[in-house]
């Protein structure tokens, strides 16, 4: 008889169907879903979209393509799904700093410039801490007329939440201000250089970097906002 060369079945894994749950899950781990989500992550932010198949994120979770389908039925939703993953992280971090913006707007002087500082320097650590934000955003801004509705859907209801609030504050005379949207999208585009410039920075320089850069925000946000701001250019 013919000794069959195929792996006895009680010595190869047993593969999951779709939809079924890992053991780890079972067991309190993160869900599938939850694991796609961060393998697209950085394979989207490393290599785009376009040069990201889904057999190599689902490699990369440990399952096949099937059951990636059956969480994201198309790359598009999963793309969209790694946004609005990133954006609900940097919202969580940045909301009650945001909310100490808006209470201190209306002051003005030394309080708004200390909201303002304390916003920014948060910005900047969620950034360091989640560099994978910074380079899912510059990938998609690679093409700026393409996915324009992941700005409007998980950038500008943030970014526009802090103009409305340097608006209103001008609008009260505590601060000269007649552009808050360039402010914000400078700031915004400045800090994610500092994370590309620590990417790319040798491990000896990073601190350096940090320093500088966090030094020049304070700068700029106490030239535009600093006490005593508040005469019309």
């Amino acid at each position: 008889m013919r000794k069959s060369s195929e792996t006895p079945s009680a010595a190869r894994p047993a593969r999951r169907g779709p939809g079924r749950p890992r053991r780890a899950e079972r067991d309190g781990g993160p869900s599938t879903r939850e694991l796609i989500l961060r393998e697209a992550t950085e394979l989207f932010a490393a290599r785009g979209p376009e040069g990201t198949p889904l057999r190599d994120i689902a490699a990369r979770v440990g399952i096949d393509v099937s059951s990636l389908h059956h969480h994201f039925p198309a790359k598009e939703a999963l793309y969209d799904a790694c946004f609005e993953r990133v954006h609900a992280a940097e919202r969580e971090a940045l909301a009650p700093l945001v909310a100490g913006l808006r209470e201190a707007a209306p002051a003005g002087g030394e309080p708004l410039a200390a909201a303002l500082r304390a916003l920014a320097d948060g910005f900047v650590d969620f950034l360091e801490e989640h560099p994978h934000t910074t380079f899912l955003w510059l990938r998609r801004w690679l093409d700026p007329t393409r996915d324009a509705g992941l700005d409007e859907a998980y950038a500008l209801p943030l970014y526009g939440e802090v103009e409305r609030a340097l608006l209103e504050a001008a609008q009260a005379g505590t601060v000269r201000e007649t552009t808050p949207h360039v402010t914000v999208r400078s700031l915004v585009w400045a800090a994610h250089g500092h994370v590309t410039a620590l990417a790319a920075a040798a491990p000896a320089d990073r601190e350096r970097e940090r320093y500088e850069f966090r030094l020049w925000m304070r700068r700029f946000l106490d030239a535009l906002y600093g006490p005593g701001r508040t005469e019309t250019p």
